[in-house]
């Protein structure tokens, strides 16, 4: 996650506050917006695990195996850690159970030499792994923008997040944000498979939590704000947009569905899509206008 700089959110926002308003106003929903779907409703595509698997999420990331293969890795550490200990506190309570009491004198400087440098040693084996393995996947992919930054099939979308829902912004086939055929949907993403999604998000109201579980993507909305991150669908299907900070009391209620299409059944939508907003723009209605020029790291 990486912040762009350029004027605060609010500035970037002002719009869609009334004048003499102290709070930004909620944003009106343009006719163009498909219907947000409704919380309680199933995904299109039934997940592939069930709600009671202690697995993770599927992975219907193109880059989502790196983030697994990671946890895995620590899982296995995990593993081994608790068996060595388990199995020395056997071992102890078998040994040494008949052993007179003596009182405690803290050890040998050489005992204490060995529990400092085997804690040290498990300390650089774990958490050194899980450190450059952060780093390596931080570096190659999440905070490495030349990927979508030079792929000419980049889809960008600016979101907007308020209480209690998401709202997406798409620039239509002019390519630029900010025009009659921009394309706003309420919680519903739709993106190409196998195409590079490159997001920027803000809040107008409190902090929010953007989260698609099965790209293995989690990013702050704060308000006067703006960050980004990408990813790329591996498929086609549908999963869930969460929020993962609470962020009022209808926070559970904030859920969206995200998409993955063909390239040409994406592009038959937006070419619809945005021809209709051009039939329904109304320059009067200023609080549907939010948004911002792109910019770039």
């Amino acid at each position: 996650m990486k912040p762009v700089s350029g004027p605060p959110v609010s500035a970037l926002l002002a719009s869609t506050a009334p004048a003499g308003s102290a709070e930004p106003a909620m944003p009106a929903r343009p006719s163009t917006a498909l219907a947000p779907p409704d919380a309680q409703a199933p995904l299109a595509v039934a997940p592939a695990r069930g709600a009671w698997s202690l697995s993770l999420p599927e992975n219907a990331s193109a880059h989502g195996d790196r983030i697994d293969a990671l946890l895995a890795s620590s899982h296995r550490f995990e593993f081994a850690l608790a068996a060595v200990m388990l199995g020395w506190l056997l071992v102890a309570v078998v040994r040494f159970r008949g052993a007179r009491k003596v009182a405690p004198d803290g050890g040998t400087r050489r005992s204490r030499a060995w529990v400092l440098g085997l804690a040290l040693g498990v300390f650089g084996v774990v958490d050194g792994s899980l450190f450059l393995g952060s780093e390596s996947y931080l570096r190659d992919v999440l905070w490495n923008f030349r990927v979508p930054t030079e792929d000419p099939r980049t889809v960008r979308i600016e979101i907007n997040a308020h209480q209690w829902s998401w709202e997406a912004r798409y620039a239509g086939q002019d390519g630029t944000f900010g025009t009659k055929d921009d394309v706003v949907t309420w919680n519903d993403l739709r993106v190409p498979a196998g195409v590079p999604v490159w997001v920027q998000l803000v809040s107008t109201d409190v902090v929010h939590g953007f989260a698609l579980p099965a790209f293995r993507v989690k990013l702050d909305a704060i308000p006067g704000r703006v960050n980004q991150t990408w990813f790329q669908a591996a498929r086609e299907g549908a999963w869930e947009v969460a929020c993962y900070q609470h962020c009022g009391t209808s926070h559970y209620r904030m859920r969206g569905v995200l998409t993955a299409l063909s390239p040409e059944a994406y592009a038959a939508w937006l070419r619809e899509a945005g021809r209709q907003a051009v039939q329904a723009y109304d320059a009067d209605d200023t609080a549907a206008h939010w948004g911002w020029a792109w910019r770039t790291p």
